[in-house]
């Protein structure tokens, strides 16, 4: 029986090291961290895998996706909650990215709590967020601060700066508060 014929689940090793290796440049090249232990990244890698064969995108293996794009938008890695998660937790929902602190062996990764809503409140969340376009202001609120990078000119939209500037590097103290 061929790979294909067993199902998704069927991922070679050298499948998940191909792709480790590249979630891993990919976090280095942006500033962000993987997790120290590379078995448990690996088993991450894989279940990436798996939900990129099932759905066509790689859903979070640690959530349980519904197959609909739309509906698993905030939880196609790196999900919507990483950064928030690295900054209380040092650590995302399924532990692949960890904080500088954890990679170093300075701070415990830990299970943390699930930030996402469940589906019938994101549904309502959304149909909430959309009003009619004559009712949309010209400038709205945004949901996050913006942050600039002081030394390069970086934007980014989240709750706080990220530890290093995925562009030049410079650390979270060079970023500014922009809007």
């Amino acid at each position: 029986m061929s790979d294909e014929a067993r199902g998704p689940e069927v991922i070679t090793q050298e499948e998940i090291e191909r792709h480790h290796q590249r979630l891993l440049r990919e976090a280095e090249a942006a500033g962000y961290h993987l997790n120290p232990d590379v078995d448990f990244a690996r088993l991450l890698a894989r279940g990436l895998l798996i939900n990129a064969r099932r759905h066509g995108y790689q859903a979070c293996p640690c959530r349980l996706s519904t197959g609909v794009p739309a509906e698993d938008r905030d939880i196609v890695c790196p999900c919507d909650y990483r950064d928030d998660d690295l900054d209380e937790h040092g650590v995302c929902y399924c532990g692949l990215y960890v904080s500088g602190a954890v990679a170093r062996g300075e701070q415990e990764a830990c299970s943390i709590p699930e930030r996402r809503m469940p589906a019938d409140q994101r549904r309502q969340g959304t149909a909430a967020a959309s009003p009619d376009e004559s009712e949309v202001p010209a400038v709205r609120a945004l949901p996050h601060p913006v942050w600039r990078c002081q030394v390069c000119g970086y934007l980014c939209a989240r709750t706080r700066p990220p530890e290093i500037c995925p562009i030049c590097r410079a650390g979270r103290e060079r970023f500014e508060r922009f809007m």
